[in-house]
């Protein structure tokens, strides 16, 4: 689901640094989150039981195996994969059952895109399938191009190009006296997550949207093109979801409980997560000839592409008709849950999880994380036959559904939400990975734990730990706050999550904590959400030989490992404080540089410096004036911070001083550790989208899988609502406030009992 743009995650998601570390049980063991010396040591010993049960031949020959056929929802293959893992798991050892959604999942009928006017041009809507990709020709059992829960529609209309397509170049082009009302945009890949396109569009009066690959960003601009390079050919094309999973992802049309078979359902005419307007994703073979009929100013430098042409902005003379209609019809998606039952604390469960469905054969995404948890679980059945138990439930879950929207994900969490919310300690996401650098997302709370995971795995291509290799990584390529933070902070950060995985409606909406982790930033392509995405394309070019699908099992099992067997649950609050303190200055010094920006180009408006500068033979008109920036008063949530701080640092402190408790009160702490995420929700949820409920952490209204960070805040404050931004600022301190309330608690079980 995500985007395949890894130099997104690894400048932002920082893990700590550490001497590289031989994968052996040290005789003077590192010491370990929620393990007294004693127990790490044992914990030591069980990781090098586990380190060597994993074999790359399995993770090979599942994704053969797997991504031999197409797997999207509702196809044979789908059903057939859910089926083999659970017989997998089953085999195992593990406690296994198939649950059942059933969701709306559209599929293309008629997909018609063709130029009226200059001149005639039919696209051709079809990748071209390759004689070195063994799979590439299974051309009946292949999706068609599409973006999915785009709406019907026959529309014909003049073209303008929109760059990305994201709110700021519609400024640039109303700056140029372009209005895209009622024409066809074309939009490139990029920039936000692909559904915001048509969502800005439909909201600037755009009637259809088309969106391309431009081959500057995806394609021959980044090497040789499939299959003599990693990169996507001239008919290739990205399919993927249009939902408006910004709103609520999963079901349409059962928003905020689970679409079971009975469930009541919208008509989906009426949902509000489908596009506005129709949209449709194309190669950019296809777009070449549309993009060269246009005329109109040329586009400003950033935009221009890598195609041979001018890049003009319209609109037209280019006319284009686009008529695309669905089947609207409601599949069953399967999600295989296997379950290990704990032996001291059966009702605490950790939650480790990856998707199974794909676009088309999907070898990279998602079957390279996928088979890293199938091997994961393996591995620990191997241990459990040895008479080793968790303490703590473990329950592996492959979800179906993801690439439309969360579907599977989501309906499950919200069909038992009350149990997840009482139960789960933590949720561990996986997708797709690849040969390169860790990349780490997730709550800050689990940010210590994760970096004393980093530090004991090593990376297979330099003999060094995995986070060794990416403070390197900080140190050289990273911005300036990245490269202090590496060379500085003893904990790096990891980053914060937006959307675009399954980890989405545990975190964002019920609390839970979370983490979504991979690796990439060497293995090149330009194949996702194509016929491309392949088990030839993926031993050829992300990673031949399954040594990182390997760490990425050794990574995510030693998390779930830590987390099962930890005398108490290995949560540390004073990393949280330290961010969240950070986020709220980011908010205030974007509102103070909002302010010195909107004073500024008053000050140039008043003077008409625009018109002094602007080209008298070209259109470029001064930009709008904006309303003045207030001052806000962040004062509640200075003091919900400084509340933070304190909670954290007296929980640290009471770990530091008591290191023995009893059962009954390690079973006390590890509830309130757990459920303490559950005190940073909303009970409103966030403004105009109350299914996101978390205060700290959500995707972006306007990009999608990007994440915004105090997001009722932030995106007040970004969207000048000034009243709404005051009571954001309340309502976010509110949330931090129980938090810390919580931790305080927490303190209290964790302190040395009072003297008798």
């Amino acid at each position: 689901m995500k985007l395949k743009r890894y130099a997104y995650f690894l400048t932002a998601s920082l893990l700590l640094s550490a001497p590289a570390f031989a994968q052996t049980a040290p005789a003077e063991p590192k010491p370990l989150l929620g393990f007294d010396a004693a127990a790490a040591t044992a914990q030591y010993q069980l990781e090098t039981k586990f380190d060597a049960q994993l074999k790359t031949d399995n993770l090979r020959d599942w994704m053969k195996r797997m991504a031999s056929r197409p797997h999207h929802v509702g196809s044979p293959h789908g059903k057939d994969n859910a089926d083999f893992m659970a017989g997998l798991f089953k085999s195992w050892g593990y406690e296994t059952r198939i649950d059942v959604s059933y969701v709306l999942f559209p599929t293309p009928k008629l997909r018609l895109l063709e130029m009226v006017a200059p001149t005639p041009f039919k696209a051709g809507l079809t990748e071209k399938p390759l004689a070195e990709d063994a799979t590439s020709g299974q051309t009946a059992e292949q999706l068609p191009t599409y973006n999915c829960f785009s709406k019907d529609g026959d529309v014909t209309a003049e073209l303008v190009f929109v760059n990305y397509g994201v709110p700021r170049d519609y400024e640039e082009l109303e700056r140029r006296g372009i209005d895209v009302k009622g024409k066809i945009v074309i939009a490139k890949y990029g920039g936000s997550w692909r559904g915001i396109k048509p969502k800005v569009a439909a909201e600037k009066g755009a009637i259809g949207c088309l969106i391309y690959s431009d081959p500057k960003d995806d394609g021959y601009g980044q090497g040789d093109v499939y299959p003599k390079g990693a990169f996507k050919p001239e008919t290739g094309a990205q399919r993927g979801s249009v939902l408006d999973m910004p709103t609520y992802p999963g079901d349409p049309l059962t928003p905020g409980y689970g679409s079971t078979k009975n469930a009541k359902r919208l008509d989906y005419k009426k949902a509000p997560t489908l596009t506005q307007i129709p949209v449709l994703p194309i190669s950019y073979g296809d777009a070449q000839p549309l993009l060269a009929a246009l005329a109109g100013p040329m586009a400003p430098d950033a935009w221009r592409g890598g195609l041979p042409i001018p890049y003009h902005l319209g609109p037209g003379p280019a006319k284009v008709h686009l008529k695309l209609e669905f089947n609207w019809k409601n599949e069953p998606v399967y999600n295989v849950i296997a379950t290990m039952k704990g032996s001291l604390y059966p009702e605490q469960w950790v939650m480790r999880g990856n998707h199974h469905d794909a676009w088309v054969n999907g070898a990279s995404d998602p079957l390279s994380g996928m088979v890293a948890e199938l091997e994961e679980a393996r591995a620990i059945g191997e241990l459990y036959k040895t008479g080793w138990r968790p303490k703590r439930t473990l329950m592996f879950c492959a979800w179906d559904g993801e690439e439309p929207g969360l579907l599977g994900s989501t309906e499950w969490a919200e069909t038992n939400a009350k149990q997840l919310q009482k139960n789960v300690v933590a949720y561990l996401n996986t997708d797709n990975s690849e040969r390169g650098f860790l990349f780490a997302a997730g709550s800050h709370t689990l940010e210590k734990f994760f970096n004393q995971v980093g530090r004991d795995v090593i990376d297979p291509e330099k003999n060094m730990s995995i986070n060794d290799r990416r403070r390197a990584f900080d140190l050289i390529n990273g911005n300036p706050e990245a490269q202090k933070d590496a060379r500085d902070r003893a904990d790096l950060r990891i980053a914060a999550l937006g959307a675009g995985s399954d980890y989405s409606p545990y975190i964002q909406h019920l609390g839970i904590p979370s983490m979504n982790v991979g690796f990439g930033g060497e293995g090149e392509g330009g194949e996702y959400h194509s016929i491309y995405d392949s088990f030839d394309h993926f031993t050829r070019f992300k990673d031949p030989n399954f040594a990182y699908c390997k760490v990425l099992a050794q990574t995510m099992g030693r998390a779930s490992l830590r987390l099962v067997n930890a005398d108490v649950l290995p949560f540390e609050f004073q990393n949280f404080s330290n961010t969240v303190a950070k986020y709220g200055t980011e908010v205030k010094l974007l509102t103070d540089n909002m302010r010195t920006e909107t004073d500024k180009q008053a000050k140039l408006l008043a003077e008409k410096r625009y018109e002094a500068v602007a080209d008298p033979t070209e259109t470029l008109l001064p930009p709008k004036a904006r309303e003045a920036v207030p001052y806000l008063n962040f004062a509640p949530l200075d003091n919900a911070l400084l509340k933070l701080e304190q909670s954290a640092n007296a929980y640290a402190q009471a770990r530091k001083t008591n290191t023995s408790l009893s059962n009954d009160r390690k079973k006390e702490l590890d509830q309130l550790l757990y459920q303490a995420e559950q005190q940073l929700l909303s009970a409103e949820g966030l403004p105009r989208r109350p299914w996101y409920r978390h205060q700290i952490y959500a995707p972006g209204f306007y990009t999608g899988y990007g994440v915004k960070t105090l997001p009722g805040i932030r995106e007040a404050v970004e969207e000048r609502k000034w009243a709404e931004a005051d009571e954001q600022i309340k309502r976010t301190a509110a949330a931090v406030e129980r938090f810390s309330a919580q931790v305080s608690r927490a303190a209290a079980v964790a302190a040395p009992a009072p003297a008798q």
